[in-house]
C-alpha cells in the first residue's frame, strides 16, 4: 500500500532549519559533536514537559541502545527512549532482533534534513509484516541526531521506517514519534549517501541491541530480508520524504 506524505506538510517541515553551533570548552576543545547545542531562543521554543533527557553513556542500559552497522564501515549507537515512546521502542527492538533491518538501504537522504530507512523494498512504500503503530507523539524536539518514525498522512500509520535528523527540524515536533537519539558516531550518519534514492545507497549491514553483544558487521548479509534490495530504487514522488513509506 502506497503511503505518501502530503506536499504541503513537507513544505512546512522544511521551514525551520536553525543552524547547529558546537560549543567549545574553556580549553578550546570542541565538545561531543553528537550532543545538541541550542541558542537560548531555540531552547525556549521547545519545552520538553518533564520527559527524561537522553543518556549519552554507552555503558548504561544496554538493552535500550540500538547499534546500526553501516555499509560505510561505521557503527552508530542510538539511545532508545521507551519513556518517550514505549510501543515504538519495542517495535524497533523486535525488528532489529529479527534481523529485519539487515541489508535495508537508506532510500531517501536529503542534505540538511534527514536520512530515511527501514523499507525492505527500498522504494519508500514498504514496511514490516507487523501491524501499524499507534502514534506516540511527544514534546521532545527534533534536534540533530533525533531518530523518529516515518509515517503516512494518517497519524497511526508508522510501521518500520524511521529517519535520522541531520539538523534541527522543530516543525516535525508533535507530528512524528520521536523515540531516540544518536549518542555515538553522528559523523557516520553525516556520511550516508545523499539521494532520493542515492545512486550508490548506504545500507544497514546489521542492526542489533547492545545487550545482545553481537560483533560489528559492515558487509551486506548473504540473504536480504524479503523484498529488500541494495540496488537503486525508483525515486519517490516529491513530498514523500518522511512518509512511512516515506519517512517523515
Amino acid at each position: 500500500m502506497i503511503k505518501m506524505f502530503a506536499r504541503a506538510a513537507l513544505a512546512l517541515s522544511l521551514v525551520l532549519a536553525p543552524a547547529v553551533a558546537f560549543a567549545q570548552d574553556k580549553g578550546g576543545k570542541e565538545e561531543n559533536p553528537d550532543a545538541p547545542h541550542f541558542k537560548a531562543e531555540e531552547v525556549a521554543a521547545v519545552p520538553t514537559v518533564g520527559l527524561p533527557a537522553v543518556d549519552f553513556d554507552l555503558t548504561h542500559d544496554l538493552d535500550n541502545i540500538l547499534y546500526l552497522d553501516l555499509s560505510n564501515g561505521q557503527r552508530v549507537a542510538i539511545r532508545l527512549m521507551p519513556q518517550w515512546a514505549p510501543q515504538t521502542v519495542e517495535r524497533i527492538k523486535t525488528l532489529a532482533r529479527q534481523g529485519f533491518y539487515n541489508g535495508i538501504i537508506f532510500h531517501r537522504v536529503i542534505d540538511g534534513f534527514m536520512a530515511q530507512t527501514g523499507d525492505p523494498t527500498g522504494t519508500g512504500e514498504g514496511g514490516s509484516p507487523l501491524p501499524d503503530l499507534k502514534a506516540e507523539f511527544n514534546s521532545m524536539p527534533h534536534v540533530r541526531g533525533t531518530v523518529s518514525m516515518a509515517r503516512a498522512q494518517a497519524e497511526d500509520s508508522a510501521n518500520s521506517q524511521f529517519f535520522i535528523v541531520f539538523y534541527p527540524k522543530f516543525g516535525l515536533d508533535r507530528n512524528y514519534t520521536n523515540f531516540g537519539r544518536v549518542i555515538s558516531n553522528m559523523a557516520a550518519v553525516d556520511a550516508i549517501q545523499r539521494g532520493e534514492p542515492p545512486a550508490n545507497p548506504t545500507y544497514i549491514a546489521q542492526a542489533s541491541i547492545a545487550s545482545d553483544n553481537l560483533p560489528p558487521k559492515f558487509v551486506a548479509p548473504e540473504k536480504l530480508p524479503a523484498g529488500a534490495s541494495v540496488a537503486t530504487a525508483p525515486a519517490a514522488a516529491d513530498g514523500a520524504a518522511l512518509s512511512q513509506t516515506d519517512g517523515q
